[in-house]
């Protein structure tokens, strides 16, 4: 409706305009002054058309973001250290998680994935990518979480199986291999990822997060 509403009001504008340029030449053809006045008026087009491009981008790339944003979802929840996985509005994956040793250690907040990346080597500790040792394990979903680019916090593999489902890391998301590397051929970069710490169910936060649930495909 809203783009309905700007398409008549730009053609009014249009034919109004044409108008008042035909008048102008009519009452100062004898003047001189038609040439000023036509610059000045399709000058005043041209800004309007560059208004009226840009406000149809504008709705466009609302609706894109709108879609993404409704689309797909991940909830981490440190309290259970559990992590959900909807798609179009069915629940796609429940799996545990190990989250940071300390409760600042994995932020809580909205956030985004920004890259995948796979065998992603462990620099700190000179472990190539895809080697068993490397507790990154082969996947990576790199999250923006508190200002950065998806290269210091993220979704990813492990080194210690065992690990999975406690506080252990020193801020990323851990998951079972087999699980990250599942999840990482089903999401795509710009997947909202939200982290919270709450007794809530999933149901209920994704509620909250404005998220439409309409059930279950786990298979």
């Amino acid at each position: 409706m809203l783009v309905i509403m700007v398409h008549i009001t730009y053609i009014t504008y249009i034919g109004y305009m044409t108008n008042i340029i035909s008048a102008m030449y009519i009452l100062n053809r004898k003047k001189g002054e038609y040439r000023s006045m036509k610059k000045f008026l399709v000058n005043s087009l041209t800004v309007f058309a560059l208004a009226f491009v840009t406000l149809f981008g504008s709705l466009g790339a609302t609706a894109e973001a709108t879609a993404t944003k409704n689309d797909d979802l991940i909830i981490i929840n440190k309290h259970y250290n559990k992590l959900i996985y909807y798609h179009n509005g069915y629940v796609e994956m429940i799996e545990p998680v190990a989250t940071g040793k300390s409760w600042e250690k994995t932020p809580v907040g909205h956030f985004k994935i920004v890259n995948k990346i796979k065998n992603r080597p462990y620099y700190t500790g000179h472990i190539p990518g895809g080697d068993p040792r490397n507790p990154l394990g082969k996947r990576w979903l790199g999250l923006n979480a508190n200002g950065t680019n998806g290269d210091t916090y993220a979704i990813h593999g492990n080194a210690n199986e065992s690990s999975i489902g406690k506080y252990v890391s020193q801020g990323c998301v851990r998951m079972h291999n087999a699980s990250i590397e599942k999840l990482y051929d089903k999401v795509q970069v710009g997947t909202p990822v939200k982290i919270t710490n709450s007794p809530k169910s999933f149901q209920e936060l994704a509620k909250i997060y404005g998220y439409k649930f309409k059930g279950y495909n786990t298979k």
